[in-house]
């Protein structure tokens, strides 16, 4: 994990198939590729990103940063999409615009490269292609073929994962092609990994690089006590009163549902517990419905709406605990960033979960504690196991910010995933 770039053995060209890319980021996969290009930049390599175009005065080519960024124009190519699609496509109805559109930004990328490189008169070349999650896989499998070069094929979650065992069996089939086609498959824990294999992918060719943060950013000295006050009276949280920290989309794999239903036990031990739950997913009446039900309205305080980097920054800074039961996690960026704040973290540790990894649940390099996320006893065991001990709190937060910079560095990451290059360039 601590390869450096000379030992690498040159400066290499890598072009990477990413349908998020600064400015247009809806999740954490815009965030990865945006960072891991920007260390690739600083270690002297050549990096072209191929992302999409949403048509909201986005350029067709730009450089950004040093990185060359390609966003061609897009057309809709949903009707005649229409007549040649499975009985899968078809019954998406007016989804099928989506898949449109992520077929229309593949072709049109891979023939802007194939175009780019062939008609080169200036010694443009590519050594590697990284395609991520089937949103970039068609137009990597495509500029692969036309062009001859390696192709990586980067899964940051699957179609079966994400749906919970169900969803498009189209899109799970270009997974598992996409896996085939490449030379390497590169996936962000090993956990994944053994999703992966378990769902057929060719085991030989999969590597593991774990995803990264910035800890100067992400650095709780840097919040003054001020602010991280303003922000729990803000939510009606008292001095004497624990903030509980829930982030991510209120969805069935976030375990969402299964943490308001652990409150009442939770509560029962220590009633002067207030969660905090901030973000948006289709969920959002049912957990409110049930919250209710249970007569816990006076301690969950829900906020359903994206928030900047920045206030997402401060919300870790003024918590207490943060609890991310995810009953599917391929990596799960939230809980790197709460280590990096020093936060205490309780996670789902069950399935295919890569939290697990992140999170020492046990002796001197403790940092949080894993549960069972299908078991909303469980969950409330963890959590009370932490608040039962509030002289530890600041220790497994200063050991899972020890943790972040020994391994969850963005440096550490593009190292690693220079080591899985060198293995499959030719």
């Amino acid at each position: 994990m601590t390869t450096q770039n000379h030992q690498i053995g040159r400066q290499i060209s890598i072009a990477h198939f990413s349908w998020e890319f600064p400015p247009a980021i809806w999740g954490g996969l815009g965030t990865f590729a945006a960072e891991l290009t920007k260390q690739q930049i600083a270690q002297g390599h050549n990096v072209t990103v191929f992302a999409i175009n949403d048509g909201n005065s986005l350029l067709p080519m730009e450089i950004q940063n040093g990185i060359t960024v390609y966003r061609p124009k897009m057309i809709d190519i949903t009707q005649p999409l229409s007549i040649v699609s499975n009985s899968d496509l078809q019954s998406w109805g007016k989804h099928l615009t989506f898949f449109s559109d992520v077929f229309s930004y593949n072709f049109l990328s891979a023939k802007v490269l194939v175009d780019k490189i062939t008609q080169s008169n200036n010694g443009d070349h590519i050594d590697m292609i990284e395609a991520h999650d089937w949103l970039g896989i068609f137009g990597g499998m495509m500029a692969k073929k036309a062009l001859n070069i390696p192709l990586i094929f980067h899964v940051h979650s699957t179609e079966h994962g994400r749906s919970v065992g169900n969803g498009s069996p189209t899109i799970q089939h270009i997974e598992k092609t996409g896996a085939e086609a490449a030379d390497g498959v590169i996936t962000v824990s090993y956990a994944m990994k053994e999703e992966l294999e378990h769902l057929g992918f060719p085991k030989e060719k999969i590597r593991v690089c774990w995803n990264g943060i910035d800890p100067a950013k992400y650095d709780s000295s840097k919040i003054k006590e001020e602010q991280r006050q303003s922000l729990r009276a803000r939510y009606g949280i008292k001095p004497d009163e624990i903030f509980l920290f829930f982030i991510g989309r209120l969805v069935t794999v976030k375990g969402i549902m299964q943490l308001i239903e652990a409150m009442p036990e939770i509560l029962g031990q220590y009633p002067h517990v207030k969660l905090v739950v901030l973000g948006v997913g289709d969920l959002e009446d049912q957990i409110r419905s049930r919250i209710a039900d249970l007569g816990i309205s006076d301690h969950v305080i829900l906020r359903m709406e994206f928030i900047s980097e920045e206030e997402r920054i401060l919300h870790y800074a003024a918590s207490d605990v943060v609890v991310l039961p995810s009953l599917y996690e391929p990596f799960g960026i939230v809980c790197t960033e709460a280590m990096s704040m020093e936060k205490p973290v309780v996670v789902g540790a069950r399935g295919i979960n890569g939290m697990r990894e992140q999170i020492v649940s046990s002796g001197e390099k403790q940092c949080g504690v894993h549960i069972n996320p299908f078991d909303s006893l469980d969950i409330a065991w963890g959590v009370n196991s932490v608040l039962s001990s509030p002289e530890k709190w600041k220790t497994m937060g200063q050991q899972g910010r020890r943790r972040v910079f020994e391994l969850f560095t963005w440096d550490h990451v593009a190292n690693r995933a220079l080591e899985i290059y060198q293995e499959f360039l030719r």
